[in-house]
């Protein structure tokens, strides 16, 4: 009955229900209910977009062997000139220079030497036998199934990089801050008065695969808690946060969850839908069910704003997912945005990430949830919207 809940009733949709199935099946597990983040402490430079600057905090790369025994290697995003640190995923393991990996001055590539300590693994570790698997996730190449990992376990084979780097112009359109498009959120902030927000969307925004869903270190909240963390911490105002995401769930299903949406009377609404119903659901109809959800909230709620999030990419290996659809999400949500309407564009950058790395170097389960790393790239995606430029910026300690 639980997973009834869930199915589309567009009659369009009829064709792909077997998809959404496993998508619910997957996912419905997952609610916006986080456990209390453990021990992971608020650091505002985890949060300073990795695009800025010359130092990146903690990205997450997974180190495949090469075909000759002995070594292993992964890519990071820019050019590097001074490794930080290497630690693993859960952050209780420093790894050492040399002992440990290798890297040359301004090449993207860190190398494991043989008897490294860092985990790494074969391309065909990261792969099953067809049916062998609980969900079936077909590879595209036919080649069996992708490894499906439910809560931690592409986290446990990634490890974490902070480093410095040389300049590298990221391709891809990149999040600005525009005082006209979220301007009643964006004075509430500045004056410090108490902005609420509520957050409707699938399981990417209900935590999934987040360290503090799984219980583990470094038990890094979700991305919308780390917006709500980082949103007091910058400006000093209080931010009530009511995320409403259920996992399975598409923007059909969000049509029908606007009460819940208005009793919060939110100052700011975060849609974010796209990953299942990029199994089958047109760019129009996806377009439309968006709409829709901003005119009923509008009817009795005039004067709230909206941030739309287009999703990151699910992996372009898994044969459920239509890869083209992502990208036309994203142009149909930007031609809804207006003053009082934005564009969190996570879209473009995951595009211009799976250019420069693989997917499983910022997979959460292998197939389509963020790690870590990637919900707090969507914290600074919709963050950079909210953020003035400014000097009073928190400093790296």
């Amino acid at each position: 009955m639980l997973l009834q809940r869930f199915l589309p009733t567009s009659t369009g949709l009829r064709c792909i229900r077997p998809v959404i199935m496993l998508l619910l099946a997957m996912q419905a597990v997952v609610s916006a209910e986080q456990p209390k983040p453990g021990s992971w402490k608020y650091a505002p430079e985890l949060l300073r977009p990795f695009w800025q600057g010359d130092r990146v905090e903690g990205e997450s790369v997974l180190f495949i062997k090469d075909p000759q025994p002995g070594g292993a290697k992964a890519s990071l995003l820019f050019p590097v000139t001074k490794i930080v640190s290497v630690r693993n995923s859960a952050g209780d393991m420093t790894y050492e220079e040399g002992r440990d990996y290798t890297w040359k001055p301004g090449s993207r590539e860190i190398v494991l030497p043989a008897g490294s300590r860092i985990t790494s693994q074969t391309p065909q570790d990261l792969r099953r036998p067809a049916g062998s698997q609980r969900f079936r996730l077909t590879h595209r190449d036919g080649n069996g199934e992708i490894f499906f990992g439910a809560v931690l376990e592409y986290a446990d084979m990634q490890t974490c990089i902070t480093y410095e780097h040389a300049p590298d112009p990221w391709k891809s359109t990149l999040p600005k801050f525009d005082a006209q498009a979220l301007p009643r959120t964006v004075s509430k902030l500045t004056n410090k008065q108490p902005l609420s927000i509520v957050l409707i969307g699938d399981s990417i925004s209900a935590g999934a695969n987040s360290s503090a869903l799984g219980k583990a270190p470094p038990f890094q909240p979700a991305y919308p808690e780390l917006l709500q963390i980082h949103l007091e911490s910058r400006f000093g105002a209080p931010v009530e946060l009511t995320n409403l995401a259920v996992g399975g769930t598409t923007t059909t299903w969000g049509l029908t969850q606007i009460d819940k949406v208005i009793e919060s009377k939110p100052d700011l609404v975060i849609l974010a839908f796209g990953m299942n119903d990029s199994s089958g659901r047109s760019a129009q109809e996806y377009q439309a069910n968006t709409q829709k959800m901003i005119d009923l909230i509008h009817e009795q709620l005039p004067e709230t704003e909206f941030i739309l999030v287009a999703s990151m990419l699910g992996n372009r290996d898994w044969t459920a997912l239509k890869q083209e659809l992502f990208p036309a999400y994203r142009d149909a949500l930007a031609q809804l945005c207006k003053p009082g309407i934005a564009l969190a564009d996570v879209t473009s950058i995951w595009t211009e990430i799976l250019n420069r790395k693989q997917d499983w170097d910022q997979t959460g389960n292998g197939v389509n949830h963020p790690n870590d790393f990637g919900h707090r790239i969507y914290t600074q995606t919709i963050a950079t919207l909210l953020e003035p430029d400014s000097e009073q910026k928190p400093k790296t300690p």
